[in-house]
Protein backbone atom coordinates (compact mmCIF):
# COMPACT_ATOMS: atom_id res chain seq x y z
CA UNK A 1 0.00 0.00 0.00
CA UNK A 2 1.19 3.52 -0.78
CA UNK A 3 -0.16 6.87 0.35
CA UNK A 4 -1.57 9.34 -2.15
CA UNK A 5 0.16 12.23 -0.39
CA UNK A 6 3.15 12.47 1.96
CA UNK A 7 1.75 12.29 5.51
CA UNK A 8 3.34 12.77 8.92
CA UNK A 9 1.83 10.88 11.86
CA UNK A 10 2.62 11.37 15.54
CA UNK A 11 2.76 7.93 17.16
CA UNK A 12 3.43 6.27 20.51
CA UNK A 13 5.80 3.29 20.82
CA UNK A 14 4.13 1.33 23.65
CA UNK A 15 3.08 -2.24 22.90
CA UNK A 16 -0.56 -1.14 23.10
CA UNK A 17 -0.22 1.01 19.98
CA UNK A 18 0.92 -1.85 17.75
CA UNK A 19 -2.64 -2.74 16.67
CA UNK A 20 -2.92 0.85 15.43
CA UNK A 21 0.49 1.55 13.91
CA UNK A 22 2.33 -1.69 13.12
CA UNK A 23 3.21 -1.69 9.43
CA UNK A 24 2.91 2.06 8.90
CA UNK A 25 6.67 2.59 8.84
CA UNK A 26 6.95 0.55 5.65
CA UNK A 27 4.45 2.62 3.67
CA UNK A 28 5.81 4.93 1.00
CA UNK A 29 5.03 8.54 1.78
CA UNK A 30 4.36 7.89 5.48
CA UNK A 31 6.64 9.48 8.08
CA UNK A 32 6.22 8.51 11.73
CA UNK A 33 7.16 10.90 14.55
CA UNK A 34 7.38 8.95 17.84
CA UNK A 35 6.76 10.55 21.24
CA UNK A 36 4.71 10.04 24.39
CA UNK A 37 1.01 11.02 24.26
CA UNK A 38 1.48 14.07 26.48
CA UNK A 39 3.97 15.65 24.05
CA UNK A 40 2.26 14.75 20.80
CA UNK A 41 -0.34 17.48 21.28
CA UNK A 42 2.51 20.03 21.21
CA UNK A 43 3.79 18.55 17.96
CA UNK A 44 0.31 18.74 16.46
CA UNK A 45 -0.19 22.34 17.57
CA UNK A 46 3.24 23.29 16.19
CA UNK A 47 2.39 21.77 12.80
CA UNK A 48 5.13 19.13 13.03
CA UNK A 49 2.62 16.34 12.32
CA UNK A 50 -0.62 16.13 10.34
CA UNK A 51 -2.35 13.84 12.84
CA UNK A 52 -1.31 12.48 16.25
CA UNK A 53 -2.28 9.91 18.85
CA UNK A 54 -2.88 12.29 21.76
CA UNK A 55 -4.20 12.18 25.31
CA UNK A 56 -7.95 12.72 25.02
CA UNK A 57 -8.10 15.44 27.65
CA UNK A 58 -6.15 17.58 25.18
CA UNK A 59 -9.42 17.88 23.25
CA UNK A 60 -10.39 20.58 25.74
CA UNK A 61 -6.96 21.69 26.93
CA UNK A 62 -5.30 22.30 23.58
CA UNK A 63 -4.43 25.96 22.89
CA UNK A 64 -5.91 25.57 19.38
CA UNK A 65 -9.15 23.76 18.49
CA UNK A 66 -8.68 20.06 17.72
CA UNK A 67 -11.06 17.23 17.00
CA UNK A 68 -11.19 13.46 16.84
CA UNK A 69 -10.59 11.47 13.70
CA UNK A 70 -12.48 8.30 14.69
CA UNK A 71 -10.24 5.72 13.03
CA UNK A 72 -8.77 4.20 16.18
CA UNK A 73 -8.11 4.75 19.86
CA UNK A 74 -6.47 3.33 22.97
CA UNK A 75 -9.18 2.38 25.42
CA UNK A 76 -10.62 -0.30 27.67
CA UNK A 77 -13.86 -1.42 29.25
CA UNK A 78 -12.60 -2.52 32.63
CA UNK A 79 -9.09 -3.64 33.53
CA UNK A 80 -6.28 -2.09 31.53
CA UNK A 81 -3.11 -3.44 33.28
CA UNK A 82 -0.92 -0.51 32.24
CA UNK A 83 -2.49 2.54 33.88
CA UNK A 84 -1.85 1.90 37.54
CA UNK A 85 -1.74 3.72 40.85
CA UNK A 86 0.59 2.47 43.57
CA UNK A 87 0.36 3.61 47.18
CA UNK A 88 1.90 3.08 50.58
CA UNK A 89 -1.10 4.63 52.35
CA UNK A 90 -4.84 3.90 52.25
CA UNK A 91 -6.32 5.66 49.21
CA UNK A 92 -8.40 8.08 51.28
CA UNK A 93 -5.22 9.24 53.04
CA UNK A 94 -3.16 9.92 49.90
CA UNK A 95 -1.90 13.51 49.95
CA UNK A 96 0.78 13.47 47.22
CA UNK A 97 0.99 11.56 43.94
CA UNK A 98 4.03 11.27 41.69
CA UNK A 99 2.29 11.40 38.30
CA UNK A 100 3.84 9.88 35.19
CA UNK A 101 4.41 12.74 32.76
CA UNK A 102 3.81 10.53 29.69
CA UNK A 103 0.01 11.00 29.74
CA UNK A 104 -2.20 13.99 30.54
CA UNK A 105 -5.31 11.80 30.51
CA UNK A 106 -4.09 9.21 33.01
CA UNK A 107 -3.01 11.94 35.39
CA UNK A 108 -6.46 13.54 35.29
CA UNK A 109 -8.14 10.15 35.71
CA UNK A 110 -5.97 9.34 38.74
CA UNK A 111 -6.91 12.63 40.39
CA UNK A 112 -10.59 12.12 39.60
CA UNK A 113 -10.64 8.60 41.04
CA UNK A 114 -8.85 9.63 44.22
CA UNK A 115 -11.23 12.53 44.74
CA UNK A 116 -14.53 10.98 43.70
CA UNK A 117 -14.07 7.37 44.78
CA UNK A 118 -12.01 7.79 47.94
CA UNK A 119 -12.49 11.37 49.11
CA UNK A 120 -8.79 12.23 48.91
CA UNK A 121 -7.50 15.65 47.91
CA UNK A 122 -4.10 14.85 46.37
CA UNK A 123 -1.37 17.14 45.13
CA UNK A 124 -0.12 15.83 41.78
CA UNK A 125 3.65 16.07 41.25
CA UNK A 126 5.35 15.56 37.87
CA UNK A 127 7.34 12.32 37.76
CA UNK A 128 9.55 11.07 34.92
CA UNK A 129 10.10 7.40 35.66
CA UNK A 130 12.96 7.10 33.18
CA UNK A 131 15.10 9.83 34.76
CA UNK A 132 13.56 10.26 38.21
CA UNK A 133 14.39 8.60 41.49
CA UNK A 134 13.07 5.06 41.87
CA UNK A 135 11.18 6.23 44.95
CA UNK A 136 9.80 9.75 44.44
CA UNK A 137 9.01 10.13 48.14
CA UNK A 138 5.27 10.64 47.63
CA UNK A 139 2.33 8.79 49.17
CA UNK A 140 1.33 7.35 45.80
CA UNK A 141 2.68 6.97 42.29
CA UNK A 142 1.01 6.78 38.87
CA UNK A 143 2.70 4.83 36.09
CA UNK A 144 1.52 4.10 32.56
CA UNK A 145 2.65 1.99 29.63
CA UNK A 146 5.08 -0.89 29.25
CA UNK A 147 7.03 0.10 32.37
CA UNK A 148 4.11 -1.12 34.51
CA UNK A 149 4.90 -4.63 33.26
CA UNK A 150 8.65 -4.63 32.67
CA UNK A 151 9.82 -2.21 35.40
CA UNK A 152 7.14 -2.31 38.08
CA UNK A 153 7.89 -0.84 41.51
CA UNK A 154 8.61 -3.20 44.39
CA UNK A 155 5.37 -4.39 46.04
CA UNK A 156 6.88 -4.26 49.52
CA UNK A 157 7.44 -0.50 49.08
CA UNK A 158 4.10 0.07 47.33
CA UNK A 159 1.69 -2.53 48.75
CA UNK A 160 -1.54 -1.01 47.39
CA UNK A 161 -2.34 -1.01 43.68
CA UNK A 162 -5.28 0.27 41.65
CA UNK A 163 -6.04 -0.36 37.97
CA UNK A 164 -7.59 2.91 36.80
CA UNK A 165 -9.45 1.41 33.84
CA UNK A 166 -11.11 -1.07 36.16
CA UNK A 167 -11.91 1.64 38.71
CA UNK A 168 -13.47 3.91 36.06
CA UNK A 169 -15.72 1.10 34.83
CA UNK A 170 -16.79 0.23 38.40
CA UNK A 171 -17.66 3.89 38.93
CA UNK A 172 -19.44 4.71 35.65
CA UNK A 173 -20.17 1.43 33.86
CA UNK A 174 -18.61 2.99 30.75
CA UNK A 175 -15.55 2.30 28.62
CA UNK A 176 -12.58 4.61 28.99
CA UNK A 177 -10.60 6.27 26.20
CA UNK A 178 -7.02 7.19 26.98
CA UNK A 179 -5.85 8.43 23.58
CA UNK A 180 -7.20 8.88 20.09
CA UNK A 181 -6.22 10.44 16.78
CA UNK A 182 -6.51 14.23 16.84
CA UNK A 183 -6.13 16.89 14.15
CA UNK A 184 -6.26 20.66 14.12
CA UNK A 185 -9.64 22.11 13.19
CA UNK A 186 -8.04 25.06 11.38
CA UNK A 187 -6.10 22.94 8.86
CA UNK A 188 -5.80 24.57 5.44
CA UNK A 189 -6.82 22.80 2.24
CA UNK A 190 -3.45 21.09 1.75
CA UNK A 191 -3.29 19.90 5.38
CA UNK A 192 -6.88 18.68 5.21
CA UNK A 193 -6.05 16.61 2.15
CA UNK A 194 -3.14 15.03 4.02
CA UNK A 195 -5.41 14.26 6.99
CA UNK A 196 -7.96 12.58 4.73
CA UNK A 197 -5.17 10.41 3.36
CA UNK A 198 -3.88 9.67 6.87
CA UNK A 199 -7.37 8.73 8.05
CA UNK A 200 -7.80 6.20 5.24
CA UNK A 201 -4.37 4.72 5.93
CA UNK A 202 -4.92 4.50 9.70
CA UNK A 203 -8.35 2.95 9.36
CA UNK A 204 -7.05 0.35 6.90
CA UNK A 205 -4.00 -0.47 9.02
CA UNK A 206 -6.01 -0.94 12.22
CA UNK A 207 -8.34 -3.40 10.47
CA UNK A 208 -5.45 -5.20 8.81
CA UNK A 209 -3.53 -5.50 12.08
CA UNK A 210 -6.54 -7.01 13.83
CA UNK A 211 -6.33 -9.91 11.37
CA UNK A 212 -2.62 -10.54 12.03
CA UNK A 213 -2.41 -9.71 15.73
CA UNK A 214 -0.95 -13.10 16.71
CA UNK A 215 2.03 -12.54 14.45
CA UNK A 216 2.56 -9.03 15.78
CA UNK A 217 2.56 -10.33 19.35
CA UNK A 218 4.99 -13.15 18.54
CA UNK A 219 7.37 -10.67 16.91
CA UNK A 220 7.12 -7.76 19.33
CA UNK A 221 6.21 -8.94 22.87
CA UNK A 222 9.72 -9.80 24.02
CA UNK A 223 11.17 -6.58 22.62
CA UNK A 224 8.71 -4.60 24.75
CA UNK A 225 9.46 -6.65 27.86
CA UNK A 226 6.16 -8.56 27.88
CA UNK A 227 5.50 -12.28 28.32
CA UNK A 228 3.79 -13.37 25.10
CA UNK A 229 0.66 -14.79 26.74
CA UNK A 230 0.13 -11.69 28.86
CA UNK A 231 0.62 -9.50 25.79
CA UNK A 232 -1.97 -11.58 23.91
CA UNK A 233 -4.52 -11.19 26.72
CA UNK A 234 -3.78 -7.48 26.93
CA UNK A 235 -4.11 -6.72 23.23
CA UNK A 236 -6.94 -9.10 22.33
CA UNK A 237 -9.11 -9.20 25.47
CA UNK A 238 -8.56 -6.11 27.61
CA UNK A 239 -7.93 -3.20 25.26
CA UNK A 240 -10.25 -1.59 22.73
CA UNK A 241 -9.09 0.09 19.55
CA UNK A 242 -12.29 1.12 17.76
CA UNK A 243 -13.76 4.54 18.50
CA UNK A 244 -17.43 3.51 18.65
CA UNK A 245 -20.52 4.99 20.29
CA UNK A 246 -19.74 3.39 23.66
CA UNK A 247 -16.29 4.94 23.58
CA UNK A 248 -17.81 8.29 22.66
CA UNK A 249 -20.12 8.07 25.69
CA UNK A 250 -17.23 7.20 27.98
CA UNK A 251 -15.14 10.07 26.65
CA UNK A 252 -18.01 12.52 27.04
CA UNK A 253 -18.50 11.47 30.67
CA UNK A 254 -14.78 11.79 31.39
CA UNK A 255 -14.59 15.32 30.01
CA UNK A 256 -17.75 16.23 31.92
CA UNK A 257 -16.21 14.95 35.17
CA UNK A 258 -12.93 16.77 34.47
CA UNK A 259 -14.75 20.04 33.89
CA UNK A 260 -16.83 19.63 37.05
CA UNK A 261 -13.67 18.97 39.06
CA UNK A 262 -11.80 21.94 37.58
CA UNK A 263 -9.34 19.70 35.72
CA UNK A 264 -10.40 21.02 32.30
CA UNK A 265 -11.76 24.34 31.04
CA UNK A 266 -15.48 24.97 31.29
CA UNK A 267 -17.64 23.85 28.37
CA UNK A 268 -17.64 26.08 25.30
CA UNK A 269 -18.95 25.85 21.76
CA UNK A 270 -15.95 23.88 20.52
CA UNK A 271 -17.17 20.84 18.57
CA UNK A 272 -14.60 18.45 20.01
CA UNK A 273 -16.66 15.40 19.06
CA UNK A 274 -17.38 16.44 15.48
CA UNK A 275 -15.95 13.74 13.25
CA UNK A 276 -13.40 15.04 10.77
CA UNK A 277 -14.80 14.50 7.27
CA UNK A 278 -12.53 12.94 4.69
Amino acid sequence: MTTALPITIGVVRYINTLPLIDGLAGLAGCTLVPDVPARLIDRLVAGEVDIALCSVIDLVRSPVPVRVVPVGMLGCCGRTLTVRLYSRRPWAEVRTVAADTDSHTSRALAELVLRKRFGANPIMVDFNHASGARDPGTDAMLLIGDKVINDAPAPDAWPLQLDLGEEWHAWTGLPFVFATWLVRVDADEAASARVRTAARVLDHQRRHNAERIDGIIAREAEAHGWPAELARQYLTELLRFEFDEAARAGLSRFLQECRAAGLAPAANDRAEFADFTW
